[in-house]
């Protein structure tokens, strides 16, 4: 699981020193329920489309599991597994995955507008056939591409310069950028906070980029995340085309069709 290689700090991830990168790598999912028939209609369903399904059959370490880990899905099951309803409607105030595409699966007890006001994207009915499955996680796909490629972050290392409002000129480098902000490393002890400018080119592309940005959180060890604000037009469009490149290079072929520059 991604979570596993990092902390996940929102829109940038604090990455160990080395880092292996799986050249392909499929959505991911929750299935919260104890229901085995389910499964054993969703687990199938959801591997011909390349999203792998973990499983957790009560809410207590669900809820453990949706504060630690970053999921493209999450499927609950809220009117057989007790307080399923209430953790579909607090997932969208978890910090992780407030915004996952969220499935109820439903057994007379919650009605469909009660799901979607609970936050529900998608609504399954049992018993449910994997015909239904299939109709309802092909309609979904695009949505669930579109959350990882908003959270995608690359690992990638390359120069960056940091001019601060006030102070000399610092050089550093990336451990990975998103549409939202990079880690970075720098010699020596760095700010907890401020902001400052950031000039670096991507690899591969032409042309340099110049936006703002403020620190998120900075270590001991010279560690930092850099949230960006204050981007240009210009440099978000070349930003958000380069890590669509760099996430359709990294996704299954099956979903690379989803992926798009938004």
């Amino acid at each position: 699981m991604r979570s596993g290689a990092g902390q996940y700090l929102g829109h940038f991830v604090r990455l160990p020193v080395t880092v292996t990168i799986d050249r392909t790598m499929n959505l991911e999912s929750l299935l919260i329920s104890d229901d085995a028939a389910l499964l054993g209609v969703l687990r199938p369903t959801l591997e011909k489309i390349a999203v792998e399904v973990q499983v957790c059959a009560a809410i207590k370490p669900a809820n453990d599991l949706l504060t630690k880990c970053k999921f493209d899905a999450v499927i609950v099951d809220c009117d057989d597994l007790p307080g399923g309803g209430d953790l579909l409607k607090g997932l969208r105030h978890t910090q992780s995955n407030a915004r996952a595409v969220a499935f109820a699966v439903l057994n007379g007890k919650t009605s469909t507008q009660e799901a979607f006001q609970s936050g529900a994207n998608f609504v399954l009915q049992k018993p449910l056939t994997p015909l239904n499955a299939t109709r309802c996680f092909n309609a979904a796909l695009n949505f669930m591409v579109r959350e990882r490629r908003r959270y995608f972050r690359h690992p990638v290392e390359m120069n960056v310069k940091i001019l601060p409002p006030h102070g000399p000129e610092r050089n550093a480098t990336t451990t990975n950028v998103s549409e939202g902000g990079m880690a970075i490393r720098v010699a020596g002890r760095f700010p907890k906070e401020g902001r400052a400018k950031l000039q670096f080119s991507l690899p591969g592309s032409n042309g340099s980029l110049e936006l703002k940005g403020e620190i998120a959180w900075a270590d001991d060890t010279g560690h930092v995340g850099i949230r960006f604000v204050d981007v240009p037009q210009s440099s978000q469009y070349q930003l958000d085309k380069w890590l669509t490149e760099r996430l359709q290079d990294e996704l299954p072929k099956r979903l690379q069709e989803y992926v798009s520059p938004h």
